[in-house]
């Protein structure tokens, strides 16, 4: 049966001499996996560069509750993204996003909210042209509301409890937490809109500090969820 869906393309790997499975996160069905066959012909309908990480889609794939590899009927660019691909730090920010949802995201069910948010924030930054440092900070922050580890928030706090997701007057024990000046930094980011990005002033020091903390706290709180590496690719280009 036919099913019309929008999707994000998470992962391409190739299958054989000229197809491909790719790995899109769907709204009608999470996350699945769909083979595509001929993509490195010359005329392909559906070609290898419609398949770049976090590329957009609006879909009309077969469908079976088997969660076996997927097929295909049509696809296209949409929104057709502008700027990511030819701009260095946008392309930079979508490949490190992408390698941390390809690790976190494996809801094989429709989540359409955290569809919308993912959906949402790729087209925002495709058309922003400023303010784009702290991108990659507020989208991880804020991805965790959907992937149900949310902070809990607290007002004049001095730490942030990791393992708890929680703010503290108190240091927590062990070493998974975040000490002033970062909590307060963190929270920020809590109060902080795609909209108002502008306002925050972070320094490359404290960027990455903010970075590798919130890998930590996604490692935390997803099993299985490894080592990111593409972060450090971006710090080069943001610094």
């Amino acid at each position: 049966m036919l099913h019309k869906t929008r999707g994000i393309v998470f992962k391409t790997t190739d299958y054989g001499e000229s197809s491909v499975i790719v790995q899109i996160f769907t709204e009608k069905f999470g996350l699945q996996s769909y083979i595509i066959n001929g993509v490195k012909k010359p005329r392909a309908k559906i070609s290898r560069n419609m398949l770049q990480p976090l590329h957009l889609l609006d879909l009309v794939v077969y469908h079976k509750s088997t969660g076996q590899v997927q097929r295909i009927s049509e696809l296209r660019n949409s929104p057709v993204l502008q700027s990511i691909p030819y701009d260095v730090i946008k392309s930079s920010l979508v490949l490190f996003l992408n390698e941390v949802l390809y690790k976190a995201v494996k809801q094989q069910s429709a989540e359409e909210n955290l569809f919308d948010f993912i959906f949402n924030a790729i087209e925002w930054l495709d058309n922003q042209t400023e303010n784009l440092a702290n991108f990659h900070l507020l989208f991880l922050t804020r991805l965790t509301r959907y992937l149900g580890f949310y902070p809990d928030q607290a007002i004049n706090a001095d730490y942030f409890d990791m393992k708890n997701g929680i703010f503290s007057k108190y240091k927590p024990e062990g070493f998974s937490y975040l000490s002033p000046p970062h909590t307060q930094n963190f929270y920020s980011l809590l109060q902080c809109s795609f909209e108002n990005l502008g306002l925050l002033r972070f320094s490359n020091d404290e960027r990455r500090y903010l970075v590798q903390k919130l890998l930590e706290y996604y490692a935390l709180h997803i099993e299985s969820f490894g080592n990111i590496h593409s972060h450090e690719i971006l710090e080069e280009v943001l610094s």
